[in-house]
């Protein structure tokens, strides 16, 4: 490989003639919000990692040191990891352009917030 082609990988067809070249590593965001902030990381991640792994690659805990970063709390562009046939955190690999975000739990039922706002008793 040519300096020109570093960091990319040659992909082959069942014959072995390569078809194209990707590269190794691949770019995602990792998100995080909280009510008076937020931040969104773009990082390179090698091909493979986890969402967890992208989580923890960021640094972004550093950012957010009040956040717990739970694998249970993590989703892939605002739908739950582990749940409607995703992976879980742990075993879901990021795809390229992937925003895997950082999620906190409830402050308040949101049943019994939309009863205080309508008025009746919660």
């Amino acid at each position: 490989m040519s300096d020109a082609n570093a960091g990319l990988v040659p992909v082959t067809d069942l014959t072995g003639l390569p078809l194209l070249e990707v590269p190794d590593r691949i770019e995602v965001e990792v998100a995080c919000a909280l009510p008076e902030r937020q931040h969104i990381l773009g990082i390179r991640v090698p091909r493979g990692t986890t969402a967890l792994a992208a989580v923890t690659m960021s640094g972004i805990a550093v950012l957010f040191p009040e956040v717990s970063i739970d694998p249970a709390r993590l989703g892939i562009f605002g739908r739950l990891l582990g749940t409607r046939g995703l992976p879980p955190a742990d075993r879901y690999l990021v795809c390229p352009g992937d925003r895997v975000e950082i999620y906190r739990p409830l402050v308040a039922d949101p049943k019994d917030a939309r009863r205080r706002r309508a008025g009746g008793v919660a």
